[in-house]
């Protein structure tokens, strides 16, 4: 682990199936490549988190999560509301696409979804080419790491490369609303 935002670094130890932690909005956040399922499952021991209750993706473009979505069930006027969220510290829920694996959406059939402005997820999601988990830096039920030296502290031997950098000052995680009905399930 290193103090630098090395962003090349964080890309090639998602690449490699690693574990990131990085910051948000709100607070650090812990990630990998979606796409991985062997990462998926790490994470998920990592944080003591199970299977079922599913993580998120976060980028910083719609472009790079429609492979994730099945786009066919979403209404135009959802797609519309979803853009006049975004970016902001909205998490958006999806139907998923069936790429989508259980390890990533756990037992649902949908996929939470953000579009964020921080800097940060902007590089690490650029350079990928593809959205990044994100999972809040704690265990499970725990008080998530606010910052890069609480992080690299709770799990010094479970993240590979820790993203040095600053929260946006939000006080809490981001609001998290179903696409579908506009309920809000947390906020």
């Amino acid at each position: 682990m290193t103090d630098g935002p090395d962003f090349q670094q964080a890309v090639a130890v998602l690449r490699s199936g690693g574990i990131i932690a990085y910051p948000t909005e709100a607070v650090y956040g812990l990630g990998c490549d979606p796409d991985n399922v062997a990462a998926l499952r790490r994470l998920l021991e990592l944080k003591q988190r199970p299977e079922s209750k599913g993580m998120l993706v976060v980028a910083h473009s719609f472009e790079l999560v429609r492979p994730y979505l099945d786009l066919a069930r979403v209404p135009e006027a959802d797609l519309d509301y979803a853009a006049s969220l975004w970016p902001g510290f909205c998490t958006l829920v999806f139907p998923a696409s069936d790429r989508v694996s259980p390890a990533l959406r756990g037992s649902h059939d949908t996929l939470a979804v953000r579009i964020s402005a921080h800097p940060s997820i902007a590089e690490i999601c650029s350079r990928l080419g593809r959205p990044l988990v994100s999972t809040s830096a704690n265990l499970s039920g725990g008080e998530p790491c606010r910052d890069a030296a609480s992080a690299r502290r709770i799990f010094d031997a479970g993240v590979d490369y820790v993203v040095a950098g600053e929260c946006l000052g939000y006080d809490r995680p981001s609001t998290i609303i179903d696409l579908r009905t506009r309920k809000v399930l947390r906020k």
